[in-house]
């Protein structure tokens, strides 16, 4: 079978599990160290691949990676998952769970990219911004890239707006070069 469907059963199973319980938010957080923790540290994957390591240890690795505050609903589906030996696909079923609990949830991802750092006020205004367009709320990252010189560039979902200077003078040259 497809690991993506399996996935996605998985954590479909899960969330509807974690909304009986009322513990999604949490096991979302979960989810999120676990993936943190996956990207960030190549060993895990390979410490819960290992066949020699016991269901014990693994489950002990496992919740080590969800975070502090390790629910019932991800103790219960780590048990699960190792004990239906699925553990190789682990790291699709806290993506995909992700993934769900944001549109159960109606949340946007979204990403400002600014050359110097800017103050919460305009994080947050841009925020509302999103919110406004995507009726929805929004999980929000920023970034700093030196290289885009000024101005922004707002992402979210698929819509992009680049207003950065980088942009605005390579449009300029552009047409400079076309007339």
């Amino acid at each position: 079978m497809d690991v993506g469907v399996i996935s996605v059963r998985y954590a479909r199973a899960l969330l509807k599990n974690a909304v009986i319980e009322k513990q999604e938010g949490i096991v979302y957080q979960n989810m999120q160290c676990l993936m943190e923790c996956y990207l960030h540290v190549p060993d895990l994957r390979l410490t819960i691949d290992n066949p020699m390591l016991s269901k014990d240890k693994k489950q002990e690795v496992i919740k080590a990676a969800c975070g502090k505050n390790v629910c019932e609903s991800t103790e219960r589906f780590i048990s699960l998952v190792l004990k239906e030996s699925r553990e190789a696909a682990l790291l699709f079923m806290a993506a995909s769970y992700i993934t769900l609990y944001r549109k159960h949830k109606n949340i946007i991802c979204g990403k400002l990219t600014t050359a110097s750092a800017v103050n919460t006020i305009i994080e947050n205004r841009m925020k509302q911004l999103v919110e406004k367009y995507t009726q929805g709320s929004v999980e929000f990252n920023t970034e700093i890239d030196p290289d885009i010189l000024g101005g922004f560039v707002l992402e979210y979902d698929t819509y992009r707006m680049d207003a950065s200077v980088k942009t605005q003078l390579r449009r300029i040259l552009t047409e400079l070069k076309n007339n």
